[in-house]
Order: structure tokens, then C-alpha cells, then sequence
């Protein structure tokens, strides 16, 4: 039986999912793994285009079995996209997982994200629409949490930090090469 994710990252777009599970991974000596990646490999296309070519139904059927998938599947580092957590039996799945809000104000997020980012439910008046879907999803991002991390203002470094503390979450240690001379 495979253990459960060391880290699971939530938060809205823009928050640094990517980056900082990424980051995460290689300071914990593990593996990182983005739902919104295995979707778009089980799909064969981007997520805007299976928006657009299915609808957001189908898109939220294969992302909760992407997480279903990816949280039985992987140990390491794992990243949800914005919406998982808007699926009652996706929040019931995260229940006692070591799962971190990564929570970031709007400013910081068009910042991050940009206004012309291919984001299917950003794509008409985006900072409106973000707003909207943070006052929909923090109660739920925030349900999930065991940690609630701010990455406004912080560098990707700094956000890492933040998360393993806040996880108390221990580096992997790093090979060290013995310079001492050996006996003849």
C-alpha cells in the first residue's frame, strides 16, 4: 500500500501551487506530482480545451478522479487545481491529509497569473470572477487546510519555508562528500 502524500497544495490560481510543489519536492527529497497535469495527459489537451470542447461537467468528472488517482497513488508532493476542493467527496478524501491553503490576495494573483492566461472560469472580467470563486472556494480551501500559508509578499523560498514549518515537515538531508583522508 502506497503512503499518503507527504504535501497536498490547494488554493485558487495564482497562489504558486506549481512552483512552490515543485520547490517542495526537491527540498524534501521526493517526487511532485499536479492533478491538472495527469488531467490534461488523460485528456490529450488542454484544460481550456476541454472547457471548450466538453464543458466544465466533464471536466470536473476526470478531475476528481485525477485526485482520487493521484492521492492514492503518490507519496510526495501533490497539487490540486483551484476547483478540486469545490467536490464534497474530494474534501472527504483530504480529510486528515497534510493538505496546505496556499492563500494569496487578488493583487498577487493577476500579478502571478496574468490577465490573459489560458483559465477557462477566469476568462470573462477576470478580477471579478477571481473574487467570486474565492468567496465560493476559501471556505472550502480553508475546511481541508491543516495549515493556512499567505504567499503575498513572499518568495517562492519563502513560501516553502513556511509550509514545511508549518507541517513540521524535515528536509532531505543532503549527500555530503567525506574530504577526510583516508589511512594508508
Amino acid at each position: 500500500m502506497t503512503p499518503p502524500p507527504l504535501v497536498v497544495l490547494v488554493g485558487p490560481p495564482g497562489a504558486g501551487k506549481s512552483t512552490i510543489g515543485a520547490l517542495l519536492a526537491e527540498r524534501l527529497g521526493t517526487g511532485y506530482r499536479d492533478t491538472d497535469a495527469d488531467i490534461e495527459a488523460t485528456a490529450g489537451k488542454p484544460i481550456p480545451e476541454i472547457f471548450i470542447d466538453e464543458g466544465e461537467p466533464h471536466f470536473r468528472a476526470l478531475e476528481r478522479q485525477a485526485v482520487r488517482a493521484a492521492v492514492a497513488e503518490h507519496p510526495g508532493v501533490l497539487a490540486l487545481g483551484g476547483g478540486a476542493v469545490m467536490d464534497e467527496g474530494t474534501r472527504a478524501l483530504l480529510k486528515g491529509l497534510p493538505v496546505v491553503f496556499l492563500d494569496v490576495d487578488l493583487a498577487d494573483a493577476v500579478r502571478r497569473v496574468g490577465l490573459d492566461a489560458p483559465r477557462p472560469l477566469l476568462a470573462v472580467n477576470p478580477r471579478k470572477r477571481w473574487r467570486e470563486l474565492m468567496e465560493q472556494r476559501r471556505p472550502l480551501y480553508t475546511e481541508v487546510a491543516a495549515a493556512v500559508v499567505t504567499t503575498g509578499g513572499r518568495t517562492p523560498d519563502e513560501v516553502a519555508d513556511a509550509v514545511t514549518e508549518a507541517l513540521a515537515l524535515r528536509p532531505a538531508p543532503t549527500p555530503t562528500t567525506d574530504t577526510t583522508d583516508s589511512p594508508q
